[in-house]
């Protein structure tokens, strides 16, 4: 069947993330069906140990699920291996992993990065 795509995300090429422009030091992704344009889809994110993402604002849904490792939040939240979060849209954050973490995101529109001051 052509229309499905199945894979193990324990075993895939990953790419610089350079969802923003420019790769994101630390960080990796493969895509299975985002959208760069839309910001619809998902894909696997890989941060390596002290990986940081851009501070950005959501423009619809993103949720994600924790595969491995943790992810701690701009407010100090962590977030562990098997659990999923979910971010409204119009909230702000980034988050960074001490340890590294592998994670599926779901993405419902794009995120936009936010303004350093």
């Amino acid at each position: 069947m052509n229309e499905r795509k199945t894979i193990d995300v324990h075993n895939v090429e990953f790419m610089p993330f350079d969802r923003y422009g420019s790769p994101v030091p630390k960080m990796s992704w493969h895509i299975i069906s985002y959208d760069q344009v839309s910001g619809q889809g998902s894909y696997v994110l890989k941060m390596d140990p002290g990986a940081q993402t851009v501070p950005h604002t959501h423009m619809g849904f993103e949720e994600f699920f924790i595969v491995e490792g943790e992810l701690i939040d701009s407010d100090g939240t962590v977030f562990n291996k098997g659990e999923f979060v979910s971010f409204k849209p119009g909230s702000q954050h980034s988050s960074y992993s001490e340890k590294g973490a592998l994670i599926i995101v779901f993405q419902r529109g794009l995120n936009i990065p936010l303004k350093e001051k």
